[in-house]
């Protein structure tokens, strides 16, 4: 037995050594074509990641990133991905750590600085201004892709401090990039409700609804605006489209809650 294990054992220490051996030196044309293999490696099983994260599946989604991870430790993207995952499982510990190491990999990749400032405007309300510091850094990149999306963000973020002008200076500014974007619009029928103009926001939301996909948030505001006008019936048919379409949802937990 003792022999048997004694070769399995040489058997690995060889294999390790030929492992050793076959090692491309680091700047030779080998190195340079492994480095590639890996990045490349790390930005499929990071894209896969991020669609797993869209199908809410985060324990495939966790493992895709780090098999990113492994291939390629410093590949920002992908701990970006696990801090969506974190921030989803309401690991905000997780998530945080994985936000600022994305940052700290890549200090200007705007959708890092996107992401982190969404995370410190719903998890972290005390920060807000640092959230919207994120918000505008994630801007200054000319060509970050969705800065609607951003200013958007931002909107909702100081809207949660009753900021309405700065707040509606923010939707706007989403507007002028992309006209009719729907988080925009949302975002100022949600200034006129809680201005107590809830007249404007009963018939912007009734206009909303009928050129957008429902969403949670939009069916959670138009809920809340039909309670404020007094409107039981439209109120319900809300609640009862809430419930059905996104059962899932923080919202239509909240309406089981009582809320």
């Amino acid at each position: 037995m003792n022999s048997v294990l004694n070769g399995i054992a040489a058997g690995i220490f060889v294999l390790l050594i030929a492992g050793c051996a076959q090692t491309p030196t680091k700047g030779t044309p080998a190195a340079e074509e492994a480095k590639k293999r890996a990045l490349q490696s790390a930005r499929i099983h990071t894209e896969l990641a991020g669609q797993y994260f869209s199908r809410r599946q985060y324990r495939v989604a966790i493992e895709e990133a780090e098999i990113a991870l492994r291939a390629d430790p410093t590949y920002a993207p992908a701990y970006n991905v696990l801090g969506l995952v974190y921030m989803d499982l309401q690991e905000d510990t997780r998530a945080k750590a994985n936000f600022e190491r994305a940052l700290r990999i890549a200090p200007n990749d705007p959708d890092a600085h996107n992401n982190f400032g969404w995370f410190l405007c719903q998890r972290q309300p005390e920060q807000m201004e640092r959230a919207v510091d994120h918000f505008m850094s994630a801007l200054r990149d000319p060509l970050y892709e969705t800065p609607e999306k951003t200013y958007s963000n931002a909107g909702i973020c100081v809207l949660k401090n009753n900021e309405f002008e700065r707040a509606r200076t923010f939707f706007q500014k989403a507007l002028v990039i992309h006209p009719n974007f729907p988080l925009a619009v949302l975002g100022l029928i949600e200034i006129d409700y809680k201005r107590g103009e809830i007249g404007a926001a009963k018939s912007g939301m009734t206009q909303y609804m009928q050129t957008y996909a429902l969403t949670p948030e939009s069916l959670w505001l138009a809920i809340q605006i039909e309670r404020a006008s007094g409107d039981h019936q439209a109120e319900a048919s809300y609640v009862f489209q809430l419930q059905r379409r996104f059962p899932d949802s923080k919202e239509a937990r909240a309406l089981r809650e009582g809320r």
